[in-house]
């Protein structure tokens, strides 16, 4: 995954409470088995009217917000369904940066296994940085991983919290499975410790695999 440090970006403001991941990516989006369009998908019905005409009002579809990357967004964003299309889409549009005071628990880990930072803030902060923020002009926030900071173009500047295997893994721009490997000496370790202690359990896996496999032959 692409490495993630700081990001200066425009900043796509939606005060709107408990976002779900179905308005995030609807479910007619989600009939292919790879990750491929999902931008296309991403608030879709925000985005667009029924017709398939852009929608005017909407801030995606506002001049000089095309190429943002931050999201600043109401609590409980990313509730609902498990789908983590609602993370690709994000990721396809652009998105590295969701700023907002909750996430849905299945979605804010689906961020960081994708290389997307979900930088948890508080309600008071949140309200400060929609102040700082528009939705008519565009106006750029600069996420400080390291620092863990969020400053807006008006000097104010707010801290977010994430933990910290999920600071490292974004640092460092690794997945979970790359991220567990970092461990690998400590595990194996440990198995060497608990096969001493317990030598009747080493390959006790493998035996009972191979003994199933000859009952079934």
């Amino acid at each position: 995954m692409e490495k993630f440090t700081q990001l200066t970006s425009v900043a796509l403001p939606l005060d709107m409470d408990n976002l779900d991941t179905d308005q995030l990516m609807p479910k007619q989006f989600l009939h292919g088995i790879d990750k491929s369009g999902l931008d296309k998908g991403l608030f879709y019905n925000l985005r667009f009217t029924s017709d398939g005409e852009k929608t005017p009002a909407c801030v995606f579809n506002k001049p000089g917000f095309e190429a943002a990357q931050i999201i600043v967004a109401g609590p409980n964003f990313g509730c609902g369904s498990s789908r983590e299309h609602a993370v690709w889409g994000l990721m396809q549009y652009g998105i590295r940066v969701v700023i907002a005071p909750g996430f849905g628990e299945i979605f804010y880990s689906n961020c960081f296994n994708n290389g997307l930072l979900a930088a948890r803030i508080s309600e008071a902060d949140s309200r400060r940085l929609f102040v700082a923020v528009s939705s008519d002009t565009p106006k750029k926030l600069t996420v400080n991983l390291k620092e863990q900071t969020i400053t807006a173009e008006d000097g104010t500047v707010v801290n977010f919290t994430v933990a910290p295997r999920h600071k490292t893994m974004l640092a460092e721009g690794l997945d979970m499975i790359d991220a567990t490997l970092k461990d690998l000496p400590a595990i194996e370790a440990f198995r060497a410790e608990h096969e001493k202690a317990f030598p009747w359990m080493t390959g006790l896996p493998g035996r009972w695999n191979r003994n199933r496999n000859s009952q079934r032959r």
